[in-house]
């Protein structure tokens, strides 16, 4: 059963629905292949059920639910085909922005090691609380960073595109493995460090590091990285 909020934030009822669901998945708090009611979400918000079949309508066009009338939704698990191609396409996106940066100078390379330790300082204070919502959005801007900096807002776009995936991946990834955390803050060092000495070749093998550790916690074959 859905815990019960008492979140006081404004929005319509759809809004708020759509929010929480969606949190809940990708937490790891409605976990892959659970099955959950439109009734216990709408007893959890105080709302009536509309608005949550509205946002697990609007979850299954976004691939997280599978509904099922009569039973409820069930919390699409993500598949090894599905994580292999998001870490794919990471690392083609993630290396290019590296170039770019390193390409740019001793400048751009140190405004960027600036804005990544203040991501990853705010992803180590997430983690020792914990508040894993912040934790994974501040995984998420850590990688973000590169990108934006890159100088090509298509790139930049079609990489927040994957955010979501790139959320469910990390969080199952620390849920099978308690010292996951860890690894991946020592992972980003690595990345912010190469970055800011300018050292590409170093930058694009501990990209090629972080990401084959993360398909790896998640019980996937790392040979193609």
């Amino acid at each position: 059963m859905a815990p019960r909020t008492t979140d006081p934030r404004p929005g319509t009822a759809k809004d708020r629905a759509l929010e929480y669901v969606k949190a809940q998945v990708l937490t790891g708090a409605f976990p892959g292949g659970e099955l959950i009611s439109e009734g216990d979400v709408a007893t959890a918000l105080g709302m009536s059920r509309t608005p949550v079949r509205e946002a697990f309508l609007r979850l299954e066009a976004e691939g997280l639910l599978r509904l099922y009338p009569q039973r409820g939704a069930l919390v699409v698990p993500v598949s090894p085909d599905e994580a292999r191609a998001v870490i794919e396409a990471r690392l083609l996106l993630e290396q290019f922005a590296a170039t770019k940066v390193v390409q740019r100078g001793p400048a751009a390379c140190a405004a960027v090691f600036e804005r990544l330790t203040g991501e990853l300082k705010r992803q180590r204070d997430a983690a020792a609380a914990p508040d894993w919502r912040d934790v994974l959005d501040a995984d998420r801007a850590f990688h973000a960073v590169t990108l934006d900096e890159s100088g090509n807002a298509i790139l930049s776009g079609l990489y927040s595109s994957l955010r979501d995936r790139q959320t469910r991946m990390i969080r199952e990834s620390a849920m099978r493995d308690p010292n996951r955390m860890t690894t991946i803050m020592d992972e980003h060092l690595g990345i912010a460090e190469a970055l800011r000495d300018g050292d590409l070749e170093r930058a694009q093998r501990a990209i090629r590091t972080h990401l084959a550790s993360t398909v790896r916690a998640i019980g996937i074959a790392a040979d193609a990285f």
